[in-house]
């Protein structure tokens, strides 16, 4: 049996040890933030896949700073007064590459501009998915619009006044999304390619010939994924060829404050 003085040393040192427990924990060390826990909260508009909308700064020289807006299924190339100034972030052979560019530059005017369209085709076909179930013609969709940075005025948007030549229409029939093998052998599924001189992004190129872009539909073109992240001016228009899934690359221009 304990004595009275062994049960008393016994009863002091359980409260020692519990009153001091509180601070071992508060010394223990924390665990790890989780991974970019301790960083900046995400960016909005940061680029990349998954309907963003992506801003940059291209170098440029000119009086005027001028921000640029540009969405298009699936891809682009921008020239301003010849010069090549922005190339779509995301890459061509990408599919379903649904994503809105901002582009701050500088220019004078009168400014030439000249875009390079591009739907998504696994070959000279035209088609998508290729293969696979879903092997079908796609279908392609334009608009942009152009502000001067200080004053937030309207230089252009895309519109019935735009020149837009087809460069680039495929399948001859629509009877080649069907074919097992479809190949540009096939009559139903051959190319038809317009040359164009190099000198198309040129200002002094004469355009009066092309045809004028054709004004399409948010219906039939079902614009998404980075469309939504643009104010878009009501005066914008998506444009296109005459054809939005047999016309596959386009060059579009437009002069602007000449």
């Amino acid at each position: 049996m304990l004595s009275s003085r062994d049960t008393l040393a016994i009863l002091l040192s359980l409260a020692v040890t519990l009153a001091a427990s509180p601070a071992i924990s508060f010394a223990q060390t924390p665990p790890p933030p989780r991974p970019g826990a301790d960083g900046p909260p995400p960016k909005p508009g940061g680029g990349g896949r998954g309907g963003e909308l992506n801003e940059s700064h291209a170098d440029s020289t000119g009086a005027q700073e001028i921000i640029g807006e540009i969405w298009v299924d699936n891809w682009f190339r921008l020239f301003v007064n010849g010069a090549p100034l922005l190339e779509d972030s995301v890459a061509y052979r990408t599919e379903r590459s649904f994503n809105a560019e901002r582009v701050t530059f500088s220019a004078d005017l009168p400014m030439t501009l000249a875009f390079e369209f591009r739907d998504f085709m696994e070959n000279e076909t035209g088609l998508e998915y290729i293969g696979t179930r879903r092997q079908q013609m796609g279908d392609g969709g334009a608009i942009a619009q152009f502000r001067d940075r200080a004053s937030g005025k309207l230089l252009t948007v895309t519109g019935a006044d735009w020149r837009c030549l087809t460069v680039q229409a495929a399948p001859a029939d629509a009877s080649c999304a069907r074919a097992q093998n479809p190949d540009v052998s096939l009559p139903a599924c051959a190319p038809t390619r317009t040359s164009v001189p190099d000198t198309w992004t040129a200002p002094g190129f004469d355009d009066s010939g092309w045809p004028h872009a054709t004004v399409h539909s948010a219906r039939d073109v079902g614009p998404k994924h980075g469309y939504d992240r643009v104010d878009w001016d009501r005066s914008a228009k998506l444009i296109w060829g005459p054809d939005l899934k047999k016309d596959n690359i386009l060059y579009c221009r437009v002069t602007v404050g000449g």
